[in-house]
C-alpha cells in the first residue's frame, strides 16, 4: 500500500478501479487528498442508488452467548443480567418500532443454540413479518438448511461480521465457543448466498487489526461474493468497538480520517455494495459521512433485548452513541436534499426468472 501520490490520484479518477487501484487508495498517499475521494464518492453513490438513505432498527431476541469474544458485552464470562423475549415482549417491541414508521428490522441474537435455536428465530421472523416487510438477521453462523428455514420464515438477509480476516487475531480474540472456528464463520455468507437469500452483510470488527489490512480482505471477500451469487444484493456496515461490558480496549485503534478513507474507497472499489452506518458513530460523524456515500442507516438504536419498551432490563451489547430519534436523523438528511425512506417496498415471492 505504499502508492505514489500519482497512482493515488489515477485510482481516485479511474473509471474502473482494479484491486491495485483499491490499496493505492488506502495508501498514506490517498489519505492526503480525501476530498478528491469523497467527491468522486459521492458521484458514484448517487448514479448507483439516487438520493435515498434507507433506515433500519436492530431487535434484539436474546443476549445469552457461550463464546467468550474479548471485545464484547455478551461475553459468556462477563457477569451481566441477561434475557430472551418472550412473543408478548417482541409484539411490544415490534409495535413501538412500526408506531415510529419503521418497515425494516433486523433481528440480533447472541450465540446460544440451546436458548436461541433456528426454529425459535424463524417463529420470531414469522411474528415480526405482519408489522416489517423486510426482515434480516445478524445471528450465529448456521448451516444452509438452517438460512433455508429462515428463507422460508420471511427473513430475507443475513449480515455476518468475520471481525477480523486475521486468523492468528481471530483466535486469540475468540479463545472459547463455536466462534472460534475461523473457517465455519469466514464460510458463512456463502451458506447464505447457497440458500438463495437476497441479502448478504458483511464487515469487519474495526480496532481489532490494522484497518488497511482488514479493509484490503473484506474488499477481496465482497468481489468474490458479488460474482458468486449475483442475484444477491451485497451490503458492507463498518462497526468500530465501542465501550461495552468487559471494558476492552482495541490494540488496533482506527481514528475518524482513517475510517472515512477506508469508507470512501470501498464504495469506489465496490460501487454497487449497500454501505450501513450505524448508531456506534457519533452524530457528527455520521452527518459528515451520511450525505456523500452511505446507503442506510440504524436509529434509535437499542442494543439489548427489550431495549426499546424496558430499557435497562438486560445488558446491552455496546454503547450506542447517536442517540437522537430516528426523525431527528431524518430530518438532517432531507436537509441535504437526500430522502430518507422507511419503507420503499413491499414482500414479494421471486423465482428463478
Amino acid at each position: 500500500m505504499g502508492a505514489t501520490e500519482q497512482e493515488a490520484l489515477a485510482a481516485i479518477n479511474a473509471r474502473k478501479l482494479g484491486f491495485s487501484g483499491f490499496l493505492a487508495l488506502l495508501s498514506p498517499a490517498a489519505g492526503k487528498h480525501l476530498e478528491l475521494m469523497a467527491a468522486r464518492a459521492q458521484r458514484v453513490t448517487r448514479e448507483r442508488f439516487g438520493r435515498v438513505v434507507r433506515f433500519f432498527a436492530p431487535v434484539y431476541l436474546s443476549n445469552y452467548c457461550q463464546n467468550s469474544c474479548l471485545y464484547c458485552g455478551f461475553n459468556a464470562k462477563n457477569k451481566v443480567h441477561r434475557a430472551a423475549l418472550t412473543d408478548s415482549e417482541l409484539l411490544a417491541e415490534a409495535k413501538l418500532l412500526h408506531g415510529e414508521d419503521f418497515r425494516d428490522i433486523l433481528i440480533v441474537t447472541g450465540e446460544a443454540p440451546d436458548i436461541m435455536p433456528p426454529e425459535k428465530i424463524a417463529a420470531a421472523a414469522r411474528l415480526l413479518s405482519p408489522f416489517f416487510p423486510s426482515v434480516s438477521a445478524e445471528i450465529y453462523p448456521m448451516a444452509t438448511e438452517g438460512y433455508e428455514l429462515l428463507s422460508r420464515s420471511g427473513v430475507e438477509g443475513i449480515t455476518v461480521f468475520q471481525e477480523s480476516y486475521d486468523p492468528e487475531i481471530y483466535k486469540a480474540m475468540h479463545p472459547k465457543g463455536k466462534k472460534a472456528d475461523y473457517g465455519w464463520r469466514l464460510g458463512t455468507p456463502d451458506r447464505v448466498g447457497q440458500a438463495r437469500m437476497r441479502k448478504i452483510g458483511l464487515g469487519a470488527l474495526l480496532g481489532l487489526g490494522p484497518w488497511q489490512f482488514e479493509a484490503a480482505c473484506l474488499a477481496l471477500h465482497a468481489l468474490y461474493l458479488e460474482k458468486s451469487y449475483w442475484r444477491t444484493q451485497l451490503s458492507i456496515s463498518f462497526p468500530r468497538i465501542r465501550h461495552s461490558a468487559g471494558c476492552f480496549e482495541p490494540p488496533f485503534p482506527v481514528c475518524d480520517r482513517e475510517m472515512v478513507q477506508m469508507i470512501l474507497a470501498l464504495r469506489l472499489f465496490l460501487p454497487d455494495a449497500g454501505l450501513t452506518l450505524s448508531t456506534r458513530e457519533t452524530p457528527a460523524f455520521r452527518d459528515g459521512l451520511i450525505p456523500i456515500c452511505i446507503t442506510s442507516v440504524s436509529a434509535g438504536s437499542k442494543t439489548e433485548p427489550g431495549g426499546y419498551t424496558k430499557p435497562g432490563k438486560a445488558e446491552e451489547q455496546f454503547e450506542v452513541v447517536d442517540k437522537r430519534p430516528p426523525k431527528e436523523v431524518a430530518r438532517f438528511i432531507e436537509s441535504r436534499g437526500l430522502e430518507p425512506v422507511f419503507k420503499d417496498f413491499d414482500r414479494a415471492i421471486f423465482g428463478d426468472g
